[in-house]
């Protein structure tokens, strides 16, 4: 009887003291088994904050998504109210506005999203942004507004505001005042 209760008091014991590692699995590496936890993966960043190869690559991933998926599903007619740009990959806004709808359709299609994830991605992500991208009047308005009349434009955007240009301006000046030689 003794020898049971001494049993019970190591068992409790062990039972009750943390292992080294967290986990009787962790001397083995095992991530989510107590082992060195999994690297996490990059935050992701706005498209337009890319450079180089890095932007390229993020392109060319939301170039097949975009081909692959959301044209085929989302594209519908084009039309002169909802003009598309065989070229958009040059329209920075659109671009900007797909690498969001993207980033939010990955988000929401996860599991932690919950079996609505996917209708709050369309209610509150795809239709705001399609409405946006394909305006009449919006960044793709002087493309192509018929399949059968491929176009591409980019619209100008507006000049810098009046205190940027008196900023570049004092800063020329200055920059020329400074390369004169003292006499």
């Amino acid at each position: 009887m003794e020898q049971s209760a001494q049993q019970a008091q190591q068992l409790d014991h062990l039972a009750s003291a943390p292992s080294p590692g967290g986990s009787p699995f962790a001397a083995f590496g095992m991530p989510g088994l107590g082992g060195p936890p999994a690297a996490a993966p990059p935050e992701p960043r706005p498209i337009l904050e890319l450079d180089g190869e890095e932007r390229e690559d993020e392109l060319d991933a939301l170039s097949d998504w975009v081909d692959d998926f959301f044209l085929p599903v989302y594209g519908a007619e084009v039309t002169t109210a909802a003009p598309w740009c065989l070229q958009w990959q040059e329209h920075d806004d659109v671009v900007a506005w797909l690498h969001a709808l993207w980033l939010a359709y990955q988000q929401h299609k996860d599991l932690e999203s919950g079996l609505s994830g996917l209708f709050v991605w369309h209610r509150d992500f795809l239709t705001h942004a399609v409405a946006a991208i394909r305006a009449p009047g919006g960044p793709l308005s002087a493309c192509m507004t018929s399949p059968d009349r491929p176009a591409h434009r980019l619209l100008p955007g507006p000049p810098p505001s009046v205190r940027t240009e008196t900023a570049a301006t004092a800063n020329t000046a200055e920059a020329a005042d400074q390369d004169e030689p003292a006499s």
